[in-house]
């Protein structure tokens, strides 16, 4: 209907299965921060600040603040506070969709048991669906990491959380060991920790700069020896 496209215009920025995801993390939400229940408008209001604040997150090299999310939601700055106080708050509220659609984007790759015979090819895959989805979020993987680096707790705790299902994942390919504190999580959460820093660093202008990587250089000098080093892990704990 005329009416209802219009109330949705503000996902007009977004992936359809992100716009989606939006409105599934919306919807969980029950009351705002003053405790009041959201009804209809109020999911309504969240959504619009959310929906804001991930396209200038991703489309604008401007600092993020919670005023210019505000003013590009076209809301006043107590709507914005009724729901964020802060930008962790407001990040920790993005990150929620964007990580819903990890799963089809990377996640269910490694659902299923990868044969011996395809193993390199199976990890560079999901080495390659991960870095692609983390490159089409990369500042939002960056504010989250400095934020972390930083000692932020909310955000170190979310990226934990975030990291488990691929480290869970990866330890069940590598055979029935449970996951926990055995030498299976700890090589799976190694291979994990190099993959995403290599991942920061390939998308961060920056950074390739302060190293010395030029920008035509191809990303598989960094995907391919991730995927290596995961084949070798998972294969040596098979054996």
């Amino acid at each position: 209907m005329p009416g209802e496209e219009a109330e949705t215009d503000y996902f007009a920025g977004l992936q359809p299965t992100l716009a989606a995801a939006v409105t599934t993390a919306c919807a969980v939400v029950s009351h705002n921060l003053n405790g009041q229940r959201l009804g209809r408008k109020g999911r309504v209001t969240r959504e619009r600040i959310l929906a804001a604040a991930i396209e200038l997150i991703e489309d604008s090299e401007e600092p993020v603040t919670l005023g210019r999310v505000a003013r590009h939601a076209s809301l006043g700055m107590t709507s914005v506070y009724n729901y964020f106080t802060d930008m962790t708050g407001l990040l920790l509220a993005v990150l929620a969709p964007v990580m819903a659609t990890a799963e089809d984007d990377y996640l269910s790759l490694a659902r299923e048991p990868w044969p011996d015979e395809e193993l390199y090819a199976r990890c560079y895959g999901f080495v390659r669906a991960y870095h692609g989805f983390w490159a089409r979020h990369s500042r939002l993987l960056h504010l989250r990491n400095a934020l972390a680096d930083q000692q932020d707790a909310r955000m170190m705790a979310h990226r934990i959380r975030s990291s488990r299902p691929i480290i869970a994942l990866l330890v069940k390919q590598m055979g029935d060991e449970p996951i926990g504190l055995g030498p299976h999580t700890s090589m799976a959460t190694m291979v994990m920790i190099g993959i995403e820093r290599s991942v920061t660093l390939v998308t961060d202008k920056e950074l390739r700069k302060l190293v010395g990587i030029e920008p035509e250089l191809s990303e598989d000098r960094y995907l391919v020896p991730g995927a290596r080093l995961m084949e070798f892990a998972i294969s040596d704990a098979r054996q």
